[in-house]
Order: structure tokens, then C-alpha cells, then sequence
């Protein structure tokens, strides 16, 4: 762990605006612009298989195309999300082998697109991502593997994967941290969404009420446990006469608002690559009501950590009635807030992003 105090480089991913872009509000090109002009940037993750046309199959024309406009807005590439999708096939799981494969073609696509993470998915083993290690080691690309609700920085699997990291001892694996994993309760606007579909008041107050009881009991210790709680809210929404709402409860209540501790992320503290600023939206306060967010940029700030973080919106799933743009302004306000409350800062200027980012990735895995 650092002794000298983090400033992680402020940043958004155009996931947060992915109803505005399915709406055909903004195509690509103007998203970009608009996160310049206001100011969202200087650091740009995108969604490779969202955002881009025939991915990972990418033109040499629409890179340049690409770099191009980066550059004239004045922001930073930060992170590419790629997807680890081993069952793509009706019938049959990716063998390890044509898994590599797979990946390759998307490490190699965001290298093209000058990303220097590659965000990946929990369904890449050890041995996955040992097997990959030196592909993205040829790419100059970091596989950033992320830590997402119903997982948590100290799941099996995942202590599986920094131990593994800690054999190969490579800069060019970590983690994807994902505030959603570390939640403190229900977002409001997720519960007037179900307001808006009629669901009965003793419903949501029985859903909270169990949410708040799993986070006293802490995060799922395994696959079992979190099949079990899914399974429990399921049975709830029977309970109460709405089981078209189960699934839906299910995974919004286990697999997005993840209970676990703020303190269980310096168990891979120095395995961080890139955060997602997970939040799903700011309450009458002008703060988030359900995840720490000052607590977490306090956390990255006293680990020195110096990577980027992308703001990442996750309420645009339910919460149609309220501006994403003016969301992700407010919460960046509570980050710079929050890193200044700390003794530190956000860095918002994209040359000193860019030198912050490369000598975060290009140093040690172990400060």
C-alpha cells in the first residue's frame, strides 16, 4: 500500500447513456462530444459490442476516425468493456482454447482504438486469464476483470484470481472494481419505478427489509448462497400476490445492490486497474442514498490509487423520467467533493490524465 494519497482521474462510460442512446437521441460521435462539452470527461470507457458496429471487427478507417475525435475533444480513453461470452453457442459452453480466441480479437480491437483497459467478466477462470496474460501483454492492454454484484472482493473466486495474479506477478492483469458490489440500500427511484407498476407497498417494504438483512449478514460466501437468496426474493413477490415481479426483484435485490463491506476492496487494493463509479442516482440532498460514495473515493484516495473512475449510471434501467446527463453531473460533484474532503483531488484536465493513467498501469502491481 502507498503512503502518498491517490488522485483518481475523473471519468464516465457511455453505458450511463445507453437509453439516450437507443432512444437515437445521440449516435456515437455525439455522445463523445457531449461528455467533452460538459464537461463528464477527461475519461472515456466505452461498450465494445454496444458502441461499435461489427465489434471487434473494426475498420482502419473508423479508428482513425476514432483517435481522431478523442483527441479533438480533449478526452482520454481509459477502459473498453469486452464481453467473456462463453455461451454463444445453443448447444455448447467455449472450450478454453476457442475462448482465447475470442478474446483476442477484442484485446487486440481495443489496443487499435488506443484503450489501455480492457474491462472483463467474472466467467474467465484463473487459467482463462493466465492463458490471456500474454496475449494482452503483446497488446500493451490491461485485462481489468470485474468485480461485480453478487461477487465481492473477498469471493472465493475472485481471492482465486488475485492469488493467481499475485503467482504471475504481471501488470497486465487486475481488477474492475464495481461499487455496486458494496451498496447501502435500495435506490428510491428503483422503487418508484415499481410504484409506477403497481407493486403493493408491503411488497417493497418486505424486499427492503430483507435487503437491509442481507447486508447485517454480509455478501453471499458462495454460488450457493447467492442462488439462495435469489430464490427467497422470488418466493416474496409469490408471497404478496406479484410473482410476474420475482425475477426481476431477484436481481435487482442480489445481483445489483450488493451488500459487502467498503473495507473488503483492500483485500485486492493493489490488483485495481479501474473503477466503475457504480451509483444509481441522487436524492433531494444532492447525494447517492445507496452507495458510499464518498466513503469509496475516500478509500481510493488513502490507497493512493491513481486510476480512472467511470461514473457509471446504473438507474437508466428503471428510472426514465429523470435526465442521465444531469445525474452524472450531480454524482461527479459529490466525487470532487469527496476527494477533496479526503486531502486530495480529482483530476479533470486530459493531459494530466493521460500521464496519471500510464503511470498507474505501467507501475507495479504491488505499490
Amino acid at each position: 500500500m502507498t503512503n502518498s494519497l491517490g488522485t483518481p482521474i475523473q471519468g464516465v462510460t457511455l453505458y450511463s447513456f445507453t437509453r439516450a442512446f437507443h432512444g437515437r437521441e445521440y449516435d456515437l460521435e455525439g455522445l463523445i462530444r457531449k461528455v467533452a462539452a460538459d464537461g463528464y470527461g477527461p475519461g472515456l470507457e466505452i461498450v465494445g459490442f454496444s458502441s461499435l458496429r461489427g465489434f471487434p471487427a473494426v475498420g482502419d478507417t473508423f479508428i482513425g476516425e476514432f483517435r481522431d475525435l478523442v483527441d479533438e475533444v480533449g478526452l482520454v480513453p481509459t477502459s473498453l468493456s469486452i464481453n467473456a461470452d462463453i455461451g454463444i453457442h445453443r448447444d455448447r459452453l467455449l472450450s478454453q482454447e476457442e475462448l482465447v480466441e475470442y478474446m483476442s480479437r477484442q484485446i487486440e480491437a481495443a489496443a487499435r482504438l488506443g484503450f489501455p483497459v480492457a474491462r472483463v467478466q467474472i466467467s474467465l477462470t484463473p487459467d482463462s486469464m493466465e492463458a490471456l496474460e500474454p496475449i494482452a501483454r503483446r497488446h500493451g492492454v490491461t485485462l481489468a476483470l470485474e468485480v461485480h454484484a453478487d461477487q465481492h472482493a473477498t469471493h472465493p473466486r475472485i481471492l482465486a484470481l488475485r492469488d493467481r495474479y499475485e503467482r504471475i506477478g504481471s501488470p497486465f492483469l487486475g481488477f474492475t472494481a464495481d461499487w455496486g458490489s458494496t451498496a447501502v440500500g435500495f435506490a428510491p427511484s428503483l422503487l418508484e419505478a415499481y410504484r409506477r407498476r403497481d407493486a403493493p407497498e408491503a411488497l417493497l417494504k418486505a424486499v427492503v427489509e430483507q435487503w437491509h438483512a442481507f447486508h447485517q449478514a454480509g455478501p453471499p460466501a458462495d454460488d450457493r448462497e447467492a442462488g439462495e437468496r435469489y430464490a427467497f426474493v422470488n418466493e416474496l413477490a409469490a408471497k404478496y400476490g406479484r410473482p410476474d415481479l420475482g425475477g426481476d426483484l431477484s436481481i435487482n435485490t442480489v445481483g445489483i445492490f450488493g451488500p459487502a463491506p467498503i473495507d473488503g476492496w483492500r483485500e485486492i487494493m493493489p490488483w485495481i486497474r479501474h473503477v466503475h463509479g457504480k451509483f444509481f442516482g441522487i436524492d433531494e440532498t444532492g447525494e447517492e442514498p445507496s452507495v458510499p460514495v464518498r466513503d469509496l473515493i475516500a478509500l481510493l484516495v488513502e490507497s493512493g490509487y491513481n486510476g480512472a473512475i467511470s461514473s457509471e449510471y446504473e438507474g437508466w434501467h428503471w428510472n426514465y423520467w429523470q435526465s442521465p446527463f444531469e445525474i452524472i453531473r450531480d454524482v461527479q460533484i459529490v466525487q470532487r467533493s469527496a476527494a477533496a474532503n479526503a486531502g486530495s483531488r480529482m483530476v479533470t484536465d486530459a493531459r494530466e490524465a493521460r500521464d496519471v493513467l500510464s503511470a498507474h498501469l505501467n507501475g507495479a502491481i504491488r505499490a
